[in-house]
């Protein structure tokens, strides 16, 4: 597909993108934007309201401007008000989403449908939505076009949370009561899910860990992905040589699939030749400078990287002990600690430990990620395994100490484990012995530099899969364009 003219305005494939209202999510979804609006498309995103105000306190007034082809637009989430600088939260979201977004989404569909053809705003032709935020279906249905659905976490997880149902039908979940927490219960090996061989139950996405059958958590990920089977077509953040079976799996039970990942690298790729959007940004937080020069002051693949993402949160004993497994493993590291990482409390640390490290250490409450995943000083990366954290760690060549929260990231690390050999997980009761010994191990043992072999490998791959003229990643954004997305225009 050619550029659109200016004098083509009103033909331009309008597609409106609206992702869930958290940053793993927004993140994959600008990026996704970005790439449809280089290939032509006149791009409305869909922010909550709450997000809204977060990024523009966090990027600046005018962030959010955006351009003539590329406009940011917000609908209420039905919340009550909050100004505060930090993830909402989760189960609330997820039921405000699903009751409370469809009406004011019409509402703004009508509103963009009915603009006056001199103000250049073509009709909408596509949805582009968030996997979970399928009420966009309904509205989809009415006008009579696509509606892509953009899976943001591992696909290996997806596979996991459309197992649910079978798991329930077969009377494994929910559990029986709150023992099967901690009786070895959880160890039970799933033998029978094809791409998932040799899983356990805690290895299986987190909201099956609850003895309530009402549980909002694991019934909002069954009808969600029961939901996603109406979509026109299913984008996945990943490259076919990475979930080879997964995907296989996957394909047989969803609407067609395409892969565009790693998506970072696609969008890399497309910015070498056009760079009007540079400047459009996601992040929630107000990054922090000075992480780079710190970083280039460092010998190559001395720096450990400790980022638990947005919404993870520990005790404060748990950060205690994190923070003295880093300082007694003796190397570098760079930890971003948001203020809002402690339940409950804000995240301080001992001065003793700020102290003793002062060194060889940085802390940052918020940092561009791909830049310092990117940095040729970072040797590993002690992670929540969020999908974002993770495939940006793989595509980048940097192994990983695994720590999952929830959700999907206890089957990610599953994967990077025993699947990619790219990781080594740390138990969730975190004891600052096990961090120093694994941070040391990651960073000069053997096994460390067994991942690090691998992990350039997957780098490889990943650069293969979407830079190369015939790279799958990179063929199948043409696909789901031509095949899907335009697939009622003329």
């Amino acid at each position: 597909m050619g550029t659109v003219k200016a004098s083509d305005e009103q033909v331009r494939p309008h597609a409106v993108c609206v992702p869930f209202p958290a940053q793993g999510h927004v993140n994959p979804m600008l990026k996704l934007a970005k790439l449809l609006h280089y290939k032509g498309f006149h791009i409305t995103f869909v922010n909550t309201e709450f997000n809204h105000r977060r990024l523009l306190k966090s990027r600046g007034h005018d962030s959010l401007n955006g351009l003539p082809n590329f406009s940011f637009k917000t609908i209420p989430d039905g919340l009550p008000f909050s100004d505060a600088d930090a993830t909402q939260d989760v189960p609330s979201l997820f039921v405000a989403t699903t009751n409370n977004c469809l009406i004011p989404f019409r509402h703004l569909l009508k509103q963009l449908n009915d603009t006056p053809s001199s103000s250049n705003v073509p009709p909408v032709t596509c949805i582009v939505s968030d996997c979970i935020m399928s009420f966009t279906l309904d509205a989809s249905q009415e006008l009579g076009i696509p509606n892509v659905l953009f899976w943001t976490s591992s696909p290996c997880s997806f596979l996991g949370y459309i197992k649910y149902q079978a798991l329930a039908e077969k009377g494994i979940i929910p559990l029986k009561d709150e023992s099967d927490l901690t009786n070895g219960y959880l160890d039970m090996v799933i033998d029978w899910i094809p791409g998932l061989k040799g899983i356990r139950l805690k290895n299986m996405p987190s909201f099956i860990r609850t003895t309530d059958p009402d549980d909002i958590m694991m019934n909002f990920a069954m009808r969600q992905v029961d939901r996603a089977c109406g979509g026109s077509a299913i984008i996945l953040n990943t490259f076919d040589d990475l979930e080879r079976e997964v995907l296989e799996a996957l394909s047989s039970l969803l609407p067609p699939i395409y892969t565009l990942g790693p998506i970072h690298l696609l969008l890399k790729d497309q910015q070498v030749r056009e760079k009007t959007l540079n400047r459009l940004a996601s992040n929630l937080w107000k990054e922090e400078n000075g992480c780079l020069e710190w970083l280039s002051s460092k010998e190559p693949n001395s720096v450990v990287y400790v980022n638990f993402g947005s919404v993870t949160v520990m005790t404060a004993e748990q950060l205690i002990e994190f923070a003295w497994g880093l300082a007694n493993s003796n190397q570098n590291f760079l930890w971003i600690v948001r203020p809002d990482l402690v339940m409950g409390d804000s995240a301080m640390l001992p001065e003793e430990f700020l102290k003793e490290t002062k060194e060889r250490s940085l802390l940052a409450s918020w940092c561009s990620q791909e830049q310092v995943l990117s940095h040729p000083s970072i040797g590993g990366f002690l992670t929540h395994n969020g999908w974002n954290s993770t495939i940006e760690s793989i595509s980048y060549g940097v192994p990983m100490l695994c720590w999952p929260f929830f959700a999907d990231q206890q089957t990610t690390s599953w994967f990077c484990c025993t699947k990619w050999s790219v990781g080594m997980e740390i138990d969730s009761n975190v004891k600052r012995h096990e961090i120093e010994k694994l941070v040391r191990e990651l960073m000069n043992g053997k096994k460390g530099k067994e991942m690090k072999k691998k992990a350039m490998e997957w780098k490889e791959m990943a650069e293969g899969a979407t830079t190369c003229p015939t790279g799958s990643s990179r063929l199948n954004f043409e696909r789901v364009i031509n095949q899907v997305l335009l697939c009622q225009r003329d």
